[in-house]
């Protein structure tokens, strides 16, 4: 498949201006995790269920959702590295 056909495996729910978010998104590139961003002020539904949970990470192919607070270990164990 092209690369810009391929999605990310991960979605990182966010806001805009968060620092907890901030940390889950060094978390994702110090474990090499690809992801898409997904700010949940776009979508009121996304705003109504993640609100007071972001950052949460939500893998594409189990529909799986790891809440923060999460470290590197299990970041890595949830991504199954």
């Amino acid at each position: 498949m092209p690369e810009a056909l391929q999605s990310p495996d991960f979605i990182l729910y966010h806001t805009e201006g968060c620092h907890l978010c901030h940390e889950a998104q060094a978390l994702l590139e110090q474990a090499g995790i690809a992801y898409r961003l997904q700010d949940i002020c776009d979508d009121e539904q996304l705003a109504e269920r993640y609100g007071i949970r972001i950052p949460v990470l939500r893998c594409n192919h189990s529909g799986a959702e790891l809440g923060w607070p999460f470290d590197l270990t299990l970041l890595l164990d949830f991504a199954g590295a």
